[in-house]
């Protein structure tokens, strides 16, 4: 399993404030787009309360660093990590959720393609829900994306459908919430940001489904293309496949004195 690119972090405002919630975006050379969705994450989070941003820059080369430092001095609730290198979009979201201060942590990509309007739709179920639910996943209708892009996408998660039965039609997806704790618990290996419905399902949680929009990208250009996607998701799908097979089955309970009294 790969482990995360060492980190760097950037902080304003304090690490001990009580947030209901964290949002972390993982991002590359974003910064053409991470401006105005950090506008947007506000607009949409502020009515709901105290929150936090998490921007985790990973191995940016660009002009982002800069402007995230100049963002953060005017935004008190906006953290900043940073990889040293490039190690991709599922070691950048397991540094951010690691960092997160709340029990609550919702994601999107940085390119913008998320509309963050959708987060209190998407953090509801977690709020007001069963309390059974460990994820919620967002999928996407009408996607702005290339017809190769969307070809390849339906081909993926139909094998990945058929093969994990995870009840998700979009994994892809990066607007995601989920428990803190319980993400934490999973087995990381890169890529993972993928699989999380079969992942969350394996350790017994339900997961919930939230249709969302999509936009087309505002600026610059994908880190990843279909060949690389196809390559590296082949692979990882066995992987998952038999991390299920091995989940654990048994439960533990607590044994009690013979007086029966809880000590």
């Amino acid at each position: 399993m790969t482990g995360p690119a060492p980190v760097r972090a950037e902080t304003a405002g304090s690490l001990t404030a009580m947030y209901f919630l964290s949002v972390v975006i993982p991002a590359r050379n974003e910064h053409e787009n991470i401006l105005a969705l950090l506008d947007g994450i506000e607009a949409a989070l502020r009515p709901m309360g105290d929150h936090e941003v998490i921007v985790v820059d990973d191995g940016s080369t660009d002009a982002m660093p800069q402007v995230l430092r100049a963002r953060m001095a005017v935004q008190p609730n906006l953290r900043v990590l940073r990889h040293d290198r490039s190690a991709g979009q599922s070691a950048a979201v397991h540094s951010g959720v690691l960092a997160a201060a709340a029990p609550l942590v919702c994601t999107l990509d940085g390119d913008g393609q998320n509309p963050p309007e959708e987060l209190p739709n998407l953090v509801a179920p977690l709020l007001t829900g069963d309390p059974a639910i460990g994820l919620v996943a967002g999928q996407r209708v009408k996607r702005n994306d290339t017809l190769s892009k969307r070809l390849a996408s339906r081909f993926a998660n139909t094998l990945r459908r058929w093969m994990l039965n995870d009840g998700t039609r979009d994994t892809g997806c990066g607007l995601k919430a989920f428990r803190r704790d319980a993400f934490l618990a999973l087995p990381f290996f890169n890529h993972m940001h993928r699989y999380l419905p079969a992942l969350f399902a394996r350790d017994g949680w339900k997961v919930a489904h939230v249709d969302v929009s999509h936009r087309a990208r505002g600026g610059g250009r994908s880190n990843y293309s279909n060949i690389q996607r196809a390559l590296v998701g082949s692979v990882d799908l066995f992987g998952v496949a038999w991390l299920i097979r091995r989940r654990k089955q048994a439960t533990p309970h607590p044994v009690l004195p013979a007086d029966g009294k809880v000590p």
